[in-house]
């Protein structure tokens, strides 16, 4: 698999373990930096993992920050992106299985070496099942995604009703 990873200053160390293990295991690894300790927006990389996805250079992307929430929230404004913030396993697999997520975003300040390393194994082994119930909903994130997406009807139980403090 073509993987595309990326890291601010707070998580290019983890970041160059990560493609390591990644080529060793036989991944095409495009490392689009940062390589050193100077400041980086991670925004700034963020976007080049994205772009790389998005122009077909990589099928998949990791990007490591110091919690993996900042690159999670800045790659999720990417049209056809779809990142997740994982610290487990199951969240890694699950997300690309359920959700088609094609961004795995670390933090390198909450989880240590081997446990990235067996996330990111998680990631790129994982495959989209395609089932019928998680090809409807990503297509609705789709449409949220182009602003063209309708509320759902509300259910019944909160239908017309204001949620009150009285007691």
């Amino acid at each position: 698999m073509r993987i595309v990873v990326g890291a601010d200053h707070r998580g290019y160390v983890l970041k160059d373990a990560l493609a390591a293990d990644l080529g060793q295991n036989g991944h095409q690894v495009l490392d689009i930096g940062t390589n050193g300790p100077e400041s980086v927006d991670y925004p700034d990389i963020a976007l080049a993992v994205g772009e790389a996805i998005r122009d077909g250079r990589a099928e998949r992307g990791i990007l490591v920050c110091g919690s993996g929430v900042g690159a999670c929230v800045a790659a999720n404004k990417l049209v056809g992106i779809r990142a997740g913030i994982c610290h487990d396993t199951y969240s890694a697999h699950q997300g690309v299985e359920h959700d088609d997520m094609n961004v795995l975003c670390l933090g390198s300040r909450v989880i240590g070496d081997e446990l990235a390393r067996e996330i990111a194994t998680a990631f790129v082994n994982a495959k989209f099942s395609g089932e019928e119930r998680y090809l409807r909903r990503l297509t609705k994130v789709e449409a949220m995604e182009r602003r063209d997406a309708e509320a759902p009807i509300a259910a019944p139980s909160a239908q017309g009703r204001a949620l009150t403090t009285d007691r």
